[in-house]
C-alpha cells in the first residue's frame, strides 16, 4: 500500500476530548431540568456532530421540539467555547507519530464533524506544532460524515486521489465515510467506540498504537 496522505478524524482520534465533551452536555442538560448522562452513553452518543450530539442526548419524545433544540444547542457551543480544552489533550503516542509524518513526504489532513471553528481552534492550539495540508470540520454546504463530501472535498484540496488516502478514525461513522468515499478505512482502538463496531462497519485493518500506523505507513 503506497499511501500519499492520510486523513485524521480529531475526536477519539487524534484527541481525548470525551471528559469535556461529557460534562459540557451533561451542565445544559442539568440547567435546564433534562436527564443528563454516564460517559458510557455520551461515549457512544458522540461522532454525528454538536447538533446530533444535544438531539440524541434528549428524551425521544423531546427530540423533534424545534425552539427547545434551538436553545439546547445554542447554550452547548456557547458552553464548549469555554470548557473545550479544561481537559482535552492528544491521545499518547500521537505527537511521535505526527512528528514522523512530518519526516516523510505524505501529506496529512483533519476531518471532523464537530464544528468548523472548533475543529480548527482544537488543531491550533493542541496540535499547532505540526503542519497539515488541510483541516476541515463540519460547516453549512457539506453533509456531516458518513457522507463522503467532505473526504472528497479535501482529497481534491490535498491533490491526491482517494485511492491513495488512508482514512483513519475511532467509530463507524469513519469507516463509513472511508468506504463511501473510496479510501481506506483504518480503525483505531484507542477511541470512543469498540472493536465490534469498527469491524461491522469495514473497517480493512485495526491498530491498537499511534506507532502501528508509522509501521503501516512504512510498508509503502
Amino acid at each position: 500500500m503506497n499511501f500519499k496522505a492520510v486523513i485524521f478524524d480529531l475526536d477519539g482520534t487524534l484527541l481525548d476530548s470525551l471528559t469535556d465533551l461529557e460534562n459540557t452536555l451533561n451542565s445544559v442538560l442539568e440547567s435546564n431540568g433534562l436527564p443528563t448522562h454516564t460517559r458510557e452513553t455520551v461515549r457512544n452518543l458522540v461522532g454525528y456532530g454538536m447538533d446530533e450530539l444535544v438531539r440524541t442526548s434528549l428524551p425521544q419524545e423531546l427530540q423533534k421540539q424545534a425552539e427547545l433544540l434551538e436553545k439546547l444547542k445554542k447554550e452547548m457551543q456557547e458552553n464548549y467555547a469555554k470548557t473545550w480544552m479544561n481537559t482535552t489533550r492528544p491521545y499518547p503516542g500521537i505527537a511521535e507519530l505526527l512528528d514522523w509524518i512530518d519526516t516523510i513526504p505524505i501529506k496529512k489532513g483533519v476531518l471532523s464533524n464537530k464544528p468548523d471553528r472548533f475543529t480548527k481552534l482544537c488543531v491550533e492550539t493542541l496540535l499547532g506544532s505540526w503542519k497539515f495540508d488541510s483541516v476541515s470540520g463540519h460547516h453549512p454546504g457539506i453533509s456531516h460524515k458518513p457522507a463522503p463530501e467532505g473526504a472528497l472535498h479535501m482529497s481534491d484540496e490535498m491533490a491526491v486521489t482517494p485511492q491513495e488516502i488512508l482514512y483513519a478514525g475511532d467509530s463507524e461513522v469513519d469507516m463509513q465515510t472511508a468506504i463511501a468515499a473510496g479510501m481506506y478505512p483504518l480503525g483505531v482502538l484507542w477511541g470512543f467506540r469498540t472493536k465490534k463496531e469498527l469491524l461491522e462497519s469495514g473497517a480493512k485493518k485495526l491498530v491498537e498504537t499511534p506507532q502501528e500506523i508509522i509501521e503501516l505507513l512504512s510498508e509503502g
